[in-house]
Formats: structure tokens, sequence, C-alpha cells
């Protein structure tokens, strides 16, 4: 017998709610899409409001239903895929206390200072005896002032009156799993993130020592659950703000990069897959704790039982393609998306346009380098004062070529970190790619050109946050007996080969790529010091 799973993958720009049908096979019956935007403060803040979040998801919901013309009753779960390293401190009627500081916001730099940067002893500018403790207990370190453990200090110190309200300290799923619910619980991707959670094998939970070290009230911690444990069911109020039938269970879900190991099919050892977001990632599938300081990657819990995701993130992504569209535009894009009011019919039609335009370039753009650094980076050099470039621009470049190097731009971020992480994992000759990103053939073909391996996607790669969650659902309600054999539910897309020709330009753009962020360091610093 069937079952219907709604699931909802709520990103930076908004979010996506999609309606599964899983039987013999994982079915999309229908998506609705809804933004929303982001509040960036002159001090490098970056946050959301709870209420649009909120709002999304009970407007998509209601949207999805109609479209499908099923009856609410017919929904037997729920789950999140959600954007993570946020932070939202919420009193005890579970409402936000301040608009959530989200993942880019780089705010805390101070605070990081003051809790991790002090001491004789240092590693990469890091208290040795502290970073060391963390490492040994977490298998990480909160290393950068955008990790959540820094934004929850920096309201405790300039935002007192607030702090003393807080009741609990959540991410961002599990404040949604909240209005759903009335139930607080943190997934264990989450919990391990903040890096006071011990995540050594047999010995999950948190860990009173960190908490000391770094100054976090244990009362403020929420409960720890798996993914396809039921947080809570659907509330009555929920339901009528959602449309959704009352009683429905939620389930715990994950954060974007677990739920897209899941829904990409990554569930064998050492499987990987490219991520092009708004963000965006490299992450494999592990089975142990791995962290690599250098090159500020770690592994996080995963939603399979014994299995790590070991990430290397990258801050922009896809939000590189959308400056190219508010800022680059050709004259036609303008024109060709004049009429399109759907956001999601909008991104389809200007994958088309581009798709034409990058294809009638040249690769290697005419030997002009693009740095996706627009609002930083993170692996393999953390750096919030990074920026992007166009370098060696000449009296030929037009902005058909910009377009690709930007394209080609984040394709060489990707394999900058992908070879940094093989340094632990077996070469990689296939690699998974998906995100909005991996619509674009002429992304993928570039995306196996630049790394020189195979590249494969998914049918779904835009959805495979939603995915994921769906199969947590089938495997919460136990109508799928595993994760590992759900992989045949997920439909496969096309696959993209090297083309040799052009293996000489690319690595030589590669290593001139690499370059570029070493010998202009110190002037990002100059630039955009704070």
């Amino acid at each position: 017998m069937d079952t219907f799973v709604l699931t909802y993958d709520l990103g930076t720009t908004g979010c996506k709610t999609c309606l599964y049908r899983i039987g013999k096979t994982l079915d999309l019956l229908g998506a609705a899409l809804a933004e929303y935007p982001l509040h960036v403060t002159d001090d490098g803040g970056v946050e959301q409001k709870a209420d649009d979040w909120w709002q999304a998801v009970c407007t998509t919901s209601r949207e999805v239903l109609a479209k499908a013309s099923l009856a609410p009753d017919a929904i037997k779960g729920l789950a999140f895929c959600c954007q993570m390293q946020g932070s939202i401190l919420v009193d005890r009627q579970g409402n936000a206390l301040r608009n959530p500081m989200i993942y880019m916001d780089g705010r805390a730099t101070r605070q990081m200072e003051d809790h991790l940067c002090h001491g004789l002893l240092r590693i990469s500018g890091m208290n040795l005896i502290k970073a060391l403790n963390a490492l040994r207990i977490t298998g990480g370190v909160a290393a950068t002032p955008k990790d959540p453990l820094w934004k929850y200090h920096w309201v405790r110190e300039n935002e007192p009156a607030i702090f003393k309200k807080v009741h609990k300290w959540l991410d961002v799923k599990d404040y949604l799993i909240l209005r759903c619910t009335g139930k607080i619980g943190m997934t264990r991707d989450s919990a391990h993130v903040t890096f006071i959670y011990d995540t050594r094998p047999g010995k999950e939970k948190w860990h009173p020592g960190l908490c000391h070290t770094f100054g976090v009230n244990m009362d403020h911690l929420p409960k720890v659950v798996h993914a396809t444990d039921v947080v809570g069911t659907l509330s009555a109020n929920a339901a009528s703000e959602t449309g959704l039938s009352p009683g429905i269970p939620v389930f715990g879900g994950g954060g974007d990069v677990t739920m897209a190991a899941i829904g990409s099919g990554c569930l064998d050892l050492f499987d990987t897959h490219i991520y092009v977001g708004t963000s965006g990632w490299v992450a494999a599938n592990v089975n142990k704790r791995w962290v690599d300081i250098e090159n500020f990657m770690a592994s996080i819990l995963g939603a399979v039982p014994g299995r790590y995701n070991y990430v290397g993130e990258q801050e922009t992504s896809g939000a590189c393609l959308k400056w190219v569209r508010d800022h680059l535009a050709l004259d036609e894009i303008g024109i060709y998306l004049q009429g399109k009011k759907d956001p999601e019919e909008q991104m389809e039609d200007l994958y088309k346009l581009l798709n034409q335009v990058v294809a009638e370039t040249e690769p290697g753009a005419g030997n002009l380098i693009f740095t996706p650094w627009l609002h930083g980076n993170r692996a393999p050099r953390e750096d919030a004062n990074a920026r992007g470039i166009f370098f060696n621009i000449g009296m030929n470049t037009g902005k058909r070529q910009m377009i690709r190097a930007v394209l080609e731009g984040v394709s060489y971020h990707k394999r900058w970190i992908l070879e940094a992480m093989e340094k632990k994992i077996p070469f990689q000759k296939s690699i998974c790619f998906v995100g909005g990103g991996a619509k674009s053939d002429v992304w993928c073909q570039i995306m196996a050109d630049v790394t020189g391996r195979k590249i494969r996607t998914v049918k779904y790669p835009q959805d495979i946050g939603t995915v994921g969650a769906a199969i947590v659902c089938g495997v919460g309600l136990k109508i799928l007996p595993t994760f590992k054999g759900a992989k045949e539910l997920i439909p496969m897309g096309s696959s993209f080969h090297p083309q040799p020709e052009y293996r000489a330009v690319y690595d030589r753009n590669f290593d001139v790529f690499k370059s570029l962020y070493q010998k202009n360091k110190t002037l990002f610093r100059t630039l955009n010091k704070r």
C-alpha cells in the first residue's frame, strides 16, 4: 500500500515543500516554493525572521495539498531538511526571542577569540588545550565565528536582557518542529556542530566539561533525538495553520548535509556528493570521526546509524549564480525572465538561458578566473574576509566569458575541497552532483571537466533534501526496513564524463585559482576586516 509523506527543505532563500508517495518507487507528486529575505547587518550579521520560515511552511503545505487534490488525512508523516548552524533562542512559550542568526552570520569574532584563542600554547590560532579536548570529545572544534557556539555568546554579551529569557537554544529544524508539535528535540547532527556534544561511540550526550569550558548553560540544551524518532505529533493549532490534519507524526529529520547524503543515494562507505545550492559543500560517507584542522573539514554525525558525513563547506555557490542574475545579467536575461512571477519558474528559465550562453563560450572562459568567495570562505581556507575576484580581464573579455567563469570558479573550489578531502578518503572516480546547480547539463559537464571525475546526477537534483527527509519518514514509519534498502528507490539522472581535450586548460587555471587566495589574503584583510 502506498504511503504519502510531506517533507520540507528550508534553505537560505526559501522553503521547498514536496509531497512524496512511497511504494515500490519514490514518486514526487507535487511541490511548492515560498521565498523569504535575508537581513544583513553592517557588522557582519546575517539573520532571518522565524515567522517568515513558519509562514513559508504553512503557505506551501496548503498549496501542495491543493495541487495534488489530496485529503489532509492522507499524509502519514512530516520531516524537515533545513539549513544548519543557525542559532534560535526561544522562551518557555516557544517564541523566538530575536531574529535567528543563520549559518552565514560572522559577527561573533570577538566571542570566539575570548573563549578559544587565549593562552600561551596555540594550534592554528586556538588554545591548544581547549582545542585538543574538544577534538577528543566531539571530533571537531568551533573554529570559526560562524559556528553556533559563538552566536550564543554574542547574544549573551550584546543582548543580556534577551538572553535572560532564554529557555532553549535550537537549530532551524528544531524550531520548526517545535512550531509543529509544541515538543523540543534536536537531531544528532545539529547537536554535533555545537561542538559541546560528546560524539564518541557509546558516550553520546551533552558534555558537562565542555559546557563549563565554553560557558554554556546546560539548561538551555534540548533533548537529542535520532532522525527517525517521532519528536511529536502535529498540534491542532499547527494543523489549522498548515491545512493538515492534527496527529501526524513529525520525525526528527536532519540538516541539509545529512539529508542530502541520503537523498543523493550516497549510502555506501566513501560515497561522495557535491552540492550546489545557495551555499555548497563536498561530503563523503565515512564510518568514523575525522577532522582536518589545516583544511577546516570535519565529520558530523549522520542520520544513518554508524555513519558520519565528512564535510568541506563553501559559503557561496549557487549564490554566485544569483549574483550573475542580479548584477551581471545579459540584456536578454531580463527580457527572458519578464513576466515570470513564480521564483522556481524564473530559476528554471534562467538555467535554460545560461545553459545556452555558457555552452557557446569556450572552456576556460578565455583564461578568466572567478573566485566564488562573495561572503567569505570556509573550507579549505577559513577566512571571513575573502571576497570574489574576476582575474585576468582583457579587452576582449565579455559578459559571456564572465558568466562561464562564475560556473567554473565554483567548480574549481569544489575540486579544491575534494582534493583536500582525499587526503583521508580513497580517490573517488565517480561523484554525485546535486542541488539546483545540477539541473544545468552545462554545469554538470564543467564539473566533470574541472574535477576530472565522472559526474552523475539524480532525477530530482534540486529536491534531494526532501527526498532524504521522505526516506527518513519511510524508515521511521517502518515501511522501509533500512536506509540502505532505500537506495534503489532513488531515481537516477544523467552521467557526464570528463573531456580530456580540456584537461590542460582546467589544470592550469585551477593552479592559478588556488594561488589567488594566498596571494590576496592580506589584501582581503586590509579591505574587509571589521
